[in-house]
């Protein structure tokens, strides 16, 4: 009898197991401050706030003081905090703030969490507008005669890592599937050519392309390729796009990504519409490219500026171009008492743009 219990006693004991995982749900942010003279002497305390963003189920924002948050420095420092913008009680979490250098020598000021360990953890804020940052960012005097500060403009990036525990038993037996290569191997079709069926002309360029790839992706492709061509026709001239900018929406195309940021910054001209995000925003809009058009606009709608409005509400307008429409308008209300007479002209005119001289 004592046997049989014990026998069935260890028959009903299996082993368990459980992890607890603390990690960070990362975000960033990049703010722009146009007119940074212009906002100087606002007053000790007063800050500049960008538009919140979310990370880790929070909302946040970061706070700039041209005038320096601590009275007892006399403006002689400018402030940077990034703030806690929404409800929550004892968040943790890590912080990184850089100033951004603007003569692409990548020599920028950071101030990082993430590349040490913290004596004491991670930061906690207490609760909404809780803050973390430096009263003494950076020295003004230094900071007006640097490479930080450009066409009277700041760019600060932030990132923030909000820490999360979770129990997890089921980590220990997953299998990770890696994140979609599609776009990889499509890509190597465009940059190998094979099993290219078409040549474009453009400007004397040649580009190899596939049609059934062309066609899958826009419907103008597909009704100019396969309902408007000749079976055995092979080389289409394309007279209305630039090399630089067919071969950018080729790009997109096979890898449904952008250019490199360092293409498309290396592509500024002083009017929006002459960058090679705004011709390619055109492209899309006349190829029915309606995913790169959005990216087109979520790009262009990060510079938008005084100067810059007027011009970038009229692409919009003129390419379909809905949200950056819509940003372009809000932008102008909220800043129209110091625009120029182009932006007023904007906000009288309604939703047709006309730009002055």
């Amino acid at each position: 009898m004592p046997e049989l219990f014990s026998s069935e006693k260890n028959s009903l004991i299996s082993p368990t197991s459980s992890r607890s995982v603390t990690e960070t749900i990362n975000g960033s942010h990049k703010f722009v401050i146009q007119g940074y003279s212009l906002a100087k002497g606002m007053g000790i305390g007063k800050h500049i706030a960008s538009e919140t963003f979310t990370v880790g189920g929070y909302q946040w924002a970061i706070y700039f003081y041209p005038d320096g948050k601590n009275p007892e420095d006399n403006s002689a420092y400018v402030s940077v905090f990034i703030a806690l913008a929404s409800e929550g009680t004892d968040v943790r979490a890590l912080f990184e703030l850089t100033l951004v250098d603007q003569s692409g020598k990548g020599k920028h000021k950071v101030h990082s969490h993430f590349d040490r360990s913290l004596e004491s953890g991670p930061y906690t804020l207490k609760y909404r507008g809780s803050m973390w940052g430096y009263k003494r960012f950076y020295r003004r005097a230094v900071l007006e005669t640097s490479d930080f500060l450009k066409d009277d403009c700041l760019k600060i990036d932030c990132t923030v890592g909000v820490v999360v525990s979770q129990t997890d038993c089921s980590r220990l037996h997953s299998i990770q599937v890696p994140d979609s290569d599609i776009g990889s191997h499509f890509g190597m079709l465009l940059e190998n050519q094979e099993g290219s069926d078409i040549v474009f002309n453009v400007a004397g360029e040649k580009f190899h392309a596939h049609k059934l790839v062309l066609a899958a992706r826009s419907p103008v492709f597909r009704d100019e390729l396969m309902d408007g061509m000749d079976e055995d026709e092979c080389e289409v001239v394309v007279k209305d796009l630039e090399p630089k900018v067919f071969k950018a929406m080729l790009h997109f195309i096979y890898k449904d990504a952008l250019l490199e940021d360092e293409e498309l910054v290396a592509s500024t001209a002083s009017c929006v519409s002459d960058t090679l995000v705004g011709k390619l925003l055109a492209a899309a809009d006349k190829y029915g490219l309606v995913r790169l058009r959005l990216m087109c606009e979520s790009y262009l709608c990060k510079d938008i500026a005084i100067n810059s409005v007027a011009t970038t509400l009229a692409l919009a307008d003129s390419y379909h171009a809905t949200e950056l429409k819509a940003v372009c308008l809000k932008f102008a209300a909220e800043n129209l008492a110091g625009a120029p007479p182009q932006v007023t002209e904007i906000r009288e005119s309604g939703t047709e743009p006309r730009v002055s001289d």
